[in-house]
């Protein structure tokens, strides 16, 4: 059975990534989403812990729903993970997390996968009641489809074990109707977990193109440069709505999808991102006001 079906709306909700210097930097943060909006708080491997978690800390004293990463492979100790741990939930209130593999192909520390870290008994400890795995509907590289699914199963199973509410949040695409096959295949394998489709927000094609390789979505790269060409300009910018429009008329007219709700990754800047998210009526018009003004300002 999928957890946390939403009551019906017509617009898909959303959440949105950023990292800990925006967080710890940007002066516009301030009213620009709406209050309770998930922020994921992304780990690179690039912020000090401490700065890290003051970076929670900020995202949360500004009203916003801060889910700070866990990436597996990056923790260098045990002592390391339950001190994130106990200072998001102690120090800022946090109950929800993301936890991902981390990228790296030798671990930095005991953990080599995200089951190691779900299994450490310290989100239980702390009382960490939500948390997010990561869905990769393009595939990927290090596993295989099969072994994808056997994975999610698991964390399926921890979450009826221990009474945590998964999710699978998954990496940014441009194909809206692979994702939606990817998630209802996800469904049928019966993994049974509600999914949060990665989105990229507004940004130019040369950028998307540079993140993309980055986080390594081949297909992705392939449908960028073939719409940078057939554009002819690489500086046009890319408009989300033609991803998540399929996306949004499946959410609405399938009460069974597993699809839950879009993240958005704000390639072109969080308040492009926050604009555009207000002004298709994902977020509410009055809470995310500043941000229209803002976007007017900055072009």
């Amino acid at each position: 059975m999928i957890q946390d079906l939403p009551l019906p709306r017509h617009h898909i909700p959303a959440s949105i990534e950023g990292a800990p210097k925006q967080a710890l930097e940007s002066p516009e943060l301030r009213d620009l989403f709406p209050a309770g909006t998930k922020v994921y708080l992304t780990d690179v491997g690039v912020d000090s812990v401490k700065d890290f978690i003051r970076a929670v800390k900020r995202i949360s004293d500004l009203g916003y729903a801060p889910v700070p990463h866990i990436p597996a492979r990056r923790i260098r100790s045990r002592d390391e993970l339950e001190t994130r741990i106990r200072a998001y939930a102690e120090d800022a209130g946090v109950d929800d997390m993301l936890v991902i593999g981390g990228g790296l192909d030798r671990p930095a520390g005991p953990f080599t996968s995200t089951m190691e870290v779900l299994e450490s008994g310290l989100f239980d400890r702390y009382g960490i009641r939500h948390i997010g795995v990561a869905g990769h509907p393009e595939g990927s590289p290090d596993f295989s489809a099969a072994t994808a699914e056997e994975a999610l199963r698991l964390k399926r199973d921890f979450g009826e074990r221990t009474g945590a509410h998964m999710r699978i949040v998954t990496q940014f695409g441009f194909d809206a109707d692979a994702f939606i096959n990817w998630s209802l295949a996800i469904r049928e394998a019966g993994v049974g977990l509600p999914i949060h489709l990665g989105i990229a927000g507004p940004a130019k094609i040369t950028t998307l193109i540079k993140y993309a390789a980055l986080c390594g979505v081949g297909n992705s790269i392939a449908f960028l440069k073939k719409r940078a060409l057939a554009l002819t300009a690489l500086a046009t910018t890319h408009s989300p709505e033609s991803v998540v429009g399929p996306i949004e008329r499946h959410w609405r007219e399938t009460l069974d999808s597993p699809v839950r709700q879009i993240h958005v990754f704000p390639f072109g800047g969080l308040v492009k991102s926050a604009a555009w998210l207000t002004e298709r009526g994902s977020w509410p018009s009055e809470a995310s006001r500043f941000g229209r003004d803002l976007e007017r300002q900055h072009g």
